[in-house]
């Protein structure tokens, strides 16, 4: 029976609400029914493609907010999808840093890694936040495996030293990390065996020594060596907005050269800006599109990636 004849007979209708099943309207199973219609293309589409998924450790503050980005991962790998993810976890480290008597330092964005702080980061992303991640997508019956293991990581990268404007010396800021480069034949021996990986944001150097290294980075860093399909910041904002003092002012579509023209003007800046930074990299760099979306929402990951109108900013080239 045909979609448009369930709707236009009401014989048809009839029948079904005699014999349908107690607790769902049959208005509200048709609804759903149309949401799987239009998702059907984006689900072919999207078969065996790679999507870079990074939240932060604000989208963990919320179990409800966490659980559904989580669900929405699960959908995607059962459909076909190969979904990353890569996890901060920020207002974690830091308050375990306070918990131990040690006082977080910041220099231009970048966290001061001593060699105690590092394993407290390390703690944090991959015992703490790393694991609670890996076994909540186990118990909604996928697989996931962290991709950091005894000191070993894919992800690569050589010391950062920042150097201040003018005539400011260099600053130390001890183990943290400058991307170097991406072993993609583990993601995707992982991806093609069914597994979905788990990135903290922590890189090996030459010498074996681990570093601190920004997580936003490394999911644009991921997207571009996969050549992946999709590249999804998720925030605790809708997205970007060109006129900050505007809350109605969000950007549905916007161009790369259009996302660097509101840089410059300064109308993105603060959190949003290395979001969108890292966007545009990874468009340049080949990925098609990126996202940047609201955890908050519920199952706001399947609302952009499979409707036609989405709910948060893509950038597109």
């Amino acid at each position: 029976m045909l979609y448009e004849d369930v709707l236009s007979s009401d014989v048809n209708i009839k029948t079904l609400k005699d014999g349908y099943t107690e607790g769902i309207s049959l208005e509200e199973a048709i609804r759903k029914s149309k949401v799987l219609i239009e998702a059907l293309p984006y689900f072919r589409s999207f078969k065996d493609k790679v999507v870079v998924i990074k939240f932060g450790g604000s989208a963990m503050v919320n179990i409800k907010t966490f659980q559904s980005i989580l669900q929405d991962v699960v959908f995607m790998k059962t459909i076909g999808m190969r979904p990353v993810i890569v996890h901060g976890g920020g207002p974690h480290i830091s308050k375990e840093m306070k918990k131990r008597g040690k006082e977080p330092l910041f220099i231009n964005g970048y966290r001061v890694t001593d060699k105690e702080t590092l394993e407290i980061v390390i703690e944090v992303l991959v015992n703490q936040i790393g694991s609670l991640i890996i076994n909540k997508i186990n118990e909604m019956g996928a697989e996931a495996v962290g991709v950091w293991s005894k000191k070993k990581s894919p992800v690569k990268a050589r010391k950062y030293v920042f150097k201040g404007q003018g005539k400011s010396k260099e600053h130390d800021l001890g183990y943290v990390g400058e991307l170097t480069e991406i072993e993609c034949k583990t993601f995707n021996k992982l991806c093609e065996s069914g597994k979905i990986p788990i990135v903290p944001p922590i890189a090996e150097g030459t010498n074996k020594e681990n570093f601190n290294v920004n997580a936003d980075n490394v999911a644009s860093f991921i997207a571009r060596f996969l050549k992946a399909e999709k590249l999804v910041f998720i925030s605790n904002t809708h997205g970007i907005l060109t006129d900050p003092s505007n809350p109605d002012s969000l950007a549905s579509t916007l161009h790369e050269d259009e996302v660097n023209k509101l840089i410059e003007r300064n109308i993105i800046s603060g959190g949003m800006l290395p979001k969108a930074q890292a966007c545009v990299s990874a468009l340049t760099a080949g990925v098609r599109k990126a996202h940047i979306i609201d955890g908050k929402i519920p199952h706001s990951l399947l609302l952009e990636i499979f409707t036609d109108k989405g709910i948060g900013t893509q950038i597109i080239v």
